[in-house]
């Protein structure tokens, strides 16, 4: 995996909007939180932009992603929220432009199909973290700022991450690379060109929000059927936040204990990044990581390998 350079105090990180459109307040927010974190915040009128349901024309938006990753003096870009409209934009980049110009990509959601598109389909790591909206531009209720750093700015790898309210599914101890992201979009990039395509023995990071139980179900099984399940060491999984049954008769975690009972390796469930009721921690997608879910012990997700150089 082809790593981009750490981040440093200064970097012009290049802000754009890959999917949907977002509200303005929460923007400036999220302008005002990276600039506290001593990065310089780049755009143009064009991430304001707005079609419907997306942030102006594809090829608007993928224009803004292309100048920022040919410019040399743009060191990360990171998205403003997601919605919908990510995959529109893969066939409109550059994959030469991409691989001579190796850079920090940050975001979650509906951004999952660049995030895929960046780590299986061109073999980079990718961060899998807030955005501005709805998660930098709340400060620390938003995202956790210690693993956004150890992630993007340190040349270390992360270590242990142990948050509270992480659960035991499968028991066991397994290690691979790191890969995945919303699970909708995973699914929604199979049979294309930028198909979610990880090597075997990875370690699958899955999560999703307002999923009823039996699209979790429907979904899982598909990844199952593909053999991408059984492909992958280990399994954590997000919180599943609005993902219970309205009733309150059926919640995810337990869909999601059942669909996994039978897996051959680890699976830990509650992991706070992307959708998350909690600050949002930040993964580097395409590097080397350990699961250990020991019963009567806390679970962790080692991250035993830097995500920059």
């Amino acid at each position: 995996m082809r790593k981009p350079r750490a981040l440093v105090r200064g970097d012009r990180i290049a802000v754009v909007a890959p999917a949907s459109p977002f509200n303005r307040d929460e923007f400036d927010s999220g302008i005002v939180e990276l600039r506290r974190l001593g990065f310089e915040p780049v755009f143009d009128d064009t991430v304001f932009d707005r079609k419907r349901y997306v942030a102006g024309e594809a090829h608007v938006r993928a224009a803004a992603i292309r100048s920022a990753w040919r410019d040399s003096s743009i060191a990360g870009i990171i998205g403003v929220r997601g919605g919908y409209g990510s995959a529109q934009l893969l066939p409109l980049l550059d994959v030469e432009e991409m691989r001579e110009n190796c850079k920090p990509f940050i975001g979650y959601s509906d951004l999952t199909a660049i995030l895929t598109f960046l780590t299986t389909t061109l073999g980079m790591v990718a961060f899998h973290g807030p955005m501005l909206a709805g998660r930098l531009g709340l400060g620390a209720e938003g995202y956790d700022e210690e693993s956004f750093i150890a992630a993007l700015c340190r040349r270390q790898p992360m270590g242990t991450l142990a948050p509270d309210g992480v659960e035991i599914v499968c028991p066991g101890e397994a290690d691979g690379p790191l890969y995945g992201g919303t699970l909708t979009q995973l699914l929604a990039s199979l049979g294309t060109a930028c198909a979610f395509d990880p090597p075997q023995g990875y370690v699958l990071f899955l999560e999703e929000v307002a999923e009823r139980p039996y699209r979790l179900d429907r979904m899982v099984t598909q990844l199952a059927q593909t053999g991408l399940l059984a492909q992958a060491s280990a399994v954590v999984i997000g919180e599943l936040p609005r993902c219970d049954e309205p009733s309150g008769d059926l919640t995810a975690r337990a869909v999601m204990a059942d669909l996994f009972a039978d897996f051959h390796g680890p699976v830990i469930i509650g992991f706070p990044s992307g959708h998350t009721v909690r600050p949002a921690m930040t993964l580097p997608l395409g590097v080397q990581v350990r699961v250990v879910a020991a019963p009567g012990k806390r679970p962790t997700l080692v991250i035993e390998e830097s995500a920059v150089e």
